[in-house]
């Protein structure tokens, strides 16, 4: 194991450029007092004192990613939910190179239909509806695709509260998994036209003659562009151009009766997308983006892609989530130029990052904070449980509930995701998942080296050190600093 040396000790050549250290710092002071917390309580009083923080004490990690083993480690960290030891030897044997390949060209796993999708209305609790994708991430041979999934999830938003139709959130999670990998092109398309995105930005509201501008302001702004980079007369317009769409009809109608109330609810037999409807439409021409002339949704999507800001803003989003929460102007614009020069290929942009020298730079290495489901599922997978039902009645306390978004642009990213609260969540989660392993533990024996790359804080060592049995040994690694961090 490698354990970093204090930072009064340590010279400068030593340790590694200290770009976000804040975010380091602040997450590792909050956490440490977390296990303290936890520590105790497992293993006994006498780990009090070890476990309390100095005052205006700072940990930070040399990095490690100058070794390949330490390169497909980081890998597997940021693009699959972490690995079990099997994952990992296989991963380490291909080699960090063909690891990118592998994940990239593996076509997603398709989960498990969702029974309750064809409740009448998709009136079914949304925590079957999360437990069933949380229950996908943990149990997946193809956790890339989940993952992507996640990202986009997170991109192009929509809830269950503002859908009202939990069959069409379902629908949306596989459309997202499958176009999760293709083009930008063709997955603007299906965004535009996903019947629960239809009805979260009012897109099935809108007509000709009274165009919703929700969509069109959304899918410049928050999807494809970024602010700055269009006019408000362009969102009237391209309202104009992409009105008609609706939802798809039903193949029956069920009455369902609900104490005294009876309603006349949908039923779907299967996906559908939305239908588009010529006679809402509008009818004449749109000045847009520079030209001037008859549009449909096609064409808004093929205006959004010619300019250079798309490429760039779709870059920059993929970097902050796989690379840097701040990366680099010079690095988003090369990243941007490639996926543009393709096309719009998310394969191409995705070998891009993974294979650029800024991913496995010292800076780098776990100056990411894991999400709360990265964070969950990880664990889980780590403890080769199944814990659905855990992971989603926790979520909410770390600040991250599947299918209910806090607004239109998505959860916040890297530090935001840690509070004093959140920290206590995270601990507590741990506690909990623990608990619910009736049986024997996996054993410890090389889970520092498979989940925290064998590079440890001091504090993180000398728990370990002490700790009595694997309970206490998995409880340390799970609620580390280190293993918050991606």
């Amino acid at each position: 194991m490698s354990v970093a040396p204090s930072q009064e000790k340590a010279s400068s050549a030593d340790l590694q450029v200290r770009r976000g250290i804040t975010r380091r710092q602040a997450l590792a002071t909050a956490l440490a007092a977390g296990v303290g917390v936890g520590a105790v309580r497992l293993l006994g009083g006498s780990m009090q004192n070890l476990a309390r923080p100095k005052a205006g004490s700072t940990t930070d990690w040399i990095s490690p990613l100058g070794s390949e083993s330490a390169r497909v480690m980081h890998l597997l960290r940021r693009t699959t939910f972490g690995s079990n030891p099997t994952q990992l030897e296989a991963a380490l044997a291909d080699g960090f190179n063909r690891t990118i390949d592998r994940l990239i060209e593996t076509k997603p796993v398709e989960p498990a239909p969702l029974a309750a999708a064809s409740v009448p209305g998709g009136r079914f609790a949304v925590a079957q509806l999360q437990q069933w994708w949380i229950d996908q991430m943990l149990g997946t041979p193809t956790p890339f695709a989940e993952r992507m999934t996640l990202f986009w999830h997170g991109h192009f938003t929509s809830d269950y509260r503002k859908t009202g139709d939990n069959t069409f959130m379902y629908w949306q999670n596989l459309t997202w998994r499958r176009m999760s990998m293709t083009d930008l092109r063709s997955m603007l398309m299906e965004v535009t036209t996903d019947p629960a995105m239809l009805r979260y930005l009012d897109l099935a509201t809108s007509t000709g003659q009274s165009p919703n501008e929700n969509y069109s302001r959304e899918l410049m702004e928050l999807f494809t562009m970024g602010p700055g980079n269009y006019t408000e007369d362009d969102v009237r317009q391209s309202a104009k151009a992409l009105a008609g769409w609706q939802v798809p009809q039903p193949d029956s109608f069920a009455n369902v009766t609900t104490g005294n109330v009876t309603r006349r609810l949908p039923v779907y037999t299967g996906q559908k997308s939305g239908v588009f409807n010529p006679r809402r439409a509008f009818k004449g021409q749109v000045s847009y983006l520079g030209k001037t002339g008859p549009l449909d949704t096609q064409g808004v999507i093929d205006r959004i892609l010619a300019q250079p800001a798309t490429a760039r803003f779709i870059a920059s989003r993929v970097a902050q989530h796989f690379v840097s929460g701040q990366p680099d102007a010079a690095f988003v614009t090369s990243l941007g130029d490639a996926f543009r020069r393709s096309n719009y290929d998310m394969k191409t942009l995705m070998h891009a990052v993974f294979t650029s020298p800024q991913f496995t730079a010292a800076q780098s290495y776990r100056t990411l904070v894991k999400s709360p489901v990265e964070f969950m599922v990880h664990a889980g997978r780590a403890l080769g449980t199944s814990n659905s039902k855990l992971v989603v009645s926790a979520g909410t306390g770390m600040g991250q509930s599947l299918f209910d978004p806090p607004d239109v642009g998505g959860w916040p990213n890297n530090e935001s995701w840690i509070s004093s609260n959140t920290v206590v969540e995270r601990v507590n989660f741990v506690t909990a998942a623990l608990s619910q392993v009736k049986s024997s533990l996996p054993s410890t024996s090389d889970a520092a080296r498979v989940h925290l790359d064998g590079v440890l804080s001091p504090q993180t060592a000398s728990l370990l050190n002490q700790a009595a049995d694997d309970r206490a040994r998995w409880f340390i690694t799970l609620a580390s600093p280190e293993f918050q961090l991606k």
